[in-house]
C-alpha cells in the first residue's frame, strides 16, 4: 500500500515546509525547469501532493493517493486523479512528459512505477525524476533522522546510480542529469551530472526515431 498516512495527517505541515525553506524549494524548481519540455507539451506529475511543483511548472494534471493532499492540489487548479504510481489511470501513449519529485522514496515498486510512466508516455516523451541523493550530506541527515521524521519514517532513499539502473530497466534512454544544493556553492548553482549536489534530477526519453519535445 502507498505510504499515505503521514500525508493525510500532516498535509498542513507539508505545505509549511515550502514556506520555511523557500530558498531550497526555489533551487529545486530551477533545476527541474532546466529539464522540463518547452511550453505546449502536456505533462503529468505523479505524486503531485498539494501541487507545490505542478503549479509553478504549469502542469495541469496530477496523480495522488492521499485525499487531503489531492484536495489541496485541486484547490490550486490541478486536475487530480486518485491513484498510485504503479497503476496509472491513463491509456498508453497519452503524455509528453511525466514528472516525479521526491516521490520515488515513498513508492512500493519503483521499477513498476517507471514502467507505468513509460507506458503512458508518447514515443519521444520523457520522464523527469527529482530526488535527494542518499549519498549526499543531506541524504545522510534524512536517513539519520528518519525514525523521528513525520514524513520519512517509511521512506527508502536512493543513489543516482540506483535510479539510473531502474530507469534504464524500464526502457528509458538517459539524456540529461542535473544536480543542485551543492555544498560550498551558491544556492543558485545548478551543475550537470551528480556526485556533488544533494538534489538530483534525471531525464530519460521513451525513444522514437522522430524528433519530440523531449529530444
Amino acid at each position: 500500500m502507498p505510504k499515505t498516512e503521514p500525508f493525510e495527517k500532516y498535509s498542513d505541515e507539508y505545505d509549511e515546509w515550502f514556506k520555511k525553506n523557500i530558498d531550497l524549494y526555489e533551487t529545486e524548481l530551477k533545476a527541474i525547469r532546466q529539464l522540463i519540455p518547452s511550453p505546449g507539451a502536456e505533462g503529468i506529475e505523479v505524486g503531485v501532493g498539494t501541487g507545490q511543483f505542478a503549479v509553478p511548472l504549469g502542469i495541469k494534471i496530477g496523480v495522488e493517493p492521499s485525499k487531503k493532499m489531492a484536495n489541496k492540489a485541486k484547490m490550486r487548479g490541478i486536475n487530480v486523479y486518485m491513484g498510485v504510481a504503479e497503476e496509472l489511470p491513463f491509456p498508453d501513449n497519452r503524455f509528453d512528459f511525466v514528472l516525479m519529485v521526491t516521490t520515488i522514496c515513498f513508492l512500493d515498486d519503483v521499477l513498476k512505477s517507471f514502467r507505468e510512466a513509460f507506458r503512458v508516455l508518447k514515443y519521444g516523451g520523457c520522464i523527469i525524476v527529482g530526488f535527494v541523493d542518499k549519498q549526499s550530506e543531506l541524504g545522510r541527515q534524512y536517513s539519520d533522522k528518519q525514525k523521528k521524521s513525520k514524513f520519512y519514517k517509511e521512506a527508502v532513499f536512493f543513489s543516482p546510480q540506483e535510479v539510473l539502473k531502474l530507469l534504464e530497466g524500464a526502457g528509458f534512454r538517459i539524456v540529461k542529469i542535473k544536480q543542485a544544493l551543492i555544498p560550498g556553492e551558491s544556492q543558485e548553482t545548478i551543475l550537470d551530472g551528480f556526485g556533488k549536489g544533494a538534489f538530483v534530477v534525471i531525464k530519460g526519453v521513451k525513444q522514437d526515431k522522430l524528433a519530440s519535445a523531449c529530444s
